[in-house]
C-alpha cells in the first residue's frame, strides 16, 4: 500500500482575527452562514449540513498580515446557478459590499470579495454543464492563451439577466485577453 489515500471532501477553514464580531457578521451576511457554536474565543459557522464550514478564532493579540505576505490566496465556494450569483451580488451590493474582482475564469464565473481582514472569498458558479465540456475547454487554444480569465462588469451581467438572458448564456465563457497586471488586490 504505497498509494496515498485522497480525502473525500474539503471540510472547513479556520480564520484567526482581531476583528472577531465584524468577521462573524461578514460571513453571516455574505455566505448566509449560521453559528452552530459561539463563545468569546471561537465561533463555528455552517451554511449546510456540515457541522461547521468556517471557524473564526478571536485573536486580538495577533498582528494583521502584511499585504505582501505569502500564504493562502483565496477560498472558493460554489453557488448553484449564475442567477444565484447575481442575486447574491445584488443583495450584497445593496448592503455596500462589492466584489474586489469579478472575473470569468472560463471554467467558472466568479466574484472575489474581501472580508474585513482582506481574506479573499471567491463566490463562483461552474460555467459548464458536464465534465466533458469542462475538459474540452481546458484543452482548448483559448484557455491555453488565457488561463486566468476575463474581467467583467457585474452590473452589465445583472442587466443581461434582468433582460432575459438564460442561465447558459450568463455562464458562457467570455472571450478576451488576459489582464496585463494582476486583477487581484493585495491581502
Amino acid at each position: 500500500m504505497t498509494e496515498p489515500i485522497a480525502p473525500i471532501k474539503l471540510a472547513h477553514f479556520v480564520l484567526r482575527t482581531r476583528r472577531y464580531d465584524e468577521m462573524i457578521a461578514w460571513y453571516r451576511t455574505v455566505l448566509a452562514a449560521k453559528p452552530v457554536f459561539q463563545s468569546p474565543f471561537i465561533t463555528f459557522l455552517t451554511w449546510d449540513g456540515e457541522h461547521h464550514r468556517i471557524a473564526i478564532a478571536n485573536a486580538p493579540h495577533f498582528k494583521d498580515r502584511p499585504d505582501d505576505a505569502v500564504g493562502v490566496d483565496h477560498i472558493a465556494v460554489t453557488l448553484a446557478t449564475a442567477v444565484d450569483l447575481l442575486r447574491t451580488y445584488e443583495r450584497l451590493r445593496d448592503l455596500g459590499i462589492r466584489p474586489a474582482t469579478p472575473i470569468h475564469h472560463g471554467p467558472t464565473l466568479s466574484m472575489y470579495y474581501l472580508d474585513p481582514d482582506k481574506n479573499e472569498i471567491e463566490l463562483q458558479v461552474d460555467a459548464f454543464d458536464s465534465e466533458r465540456e469542462l475538459k474540452a475547454f481546458f484543452a482548448s487554444d483559448p484557455f491555453r492563451a488565457n488561463p486566468l480569465g476575463v474581467l467583467y462588469d457585474p452590473e452589465a451581467l445583472l442587466a443581461r439577466w434582468k433582460a432575459g438572458a438564460s442561465e447558459r448564456e450568463l455562464r458562457a465563457p467570455i472571450p478576451g485577453p488576459m489582464p496585463t497586471t494582476s486583477p487581484f488586490p493585495p491581502h
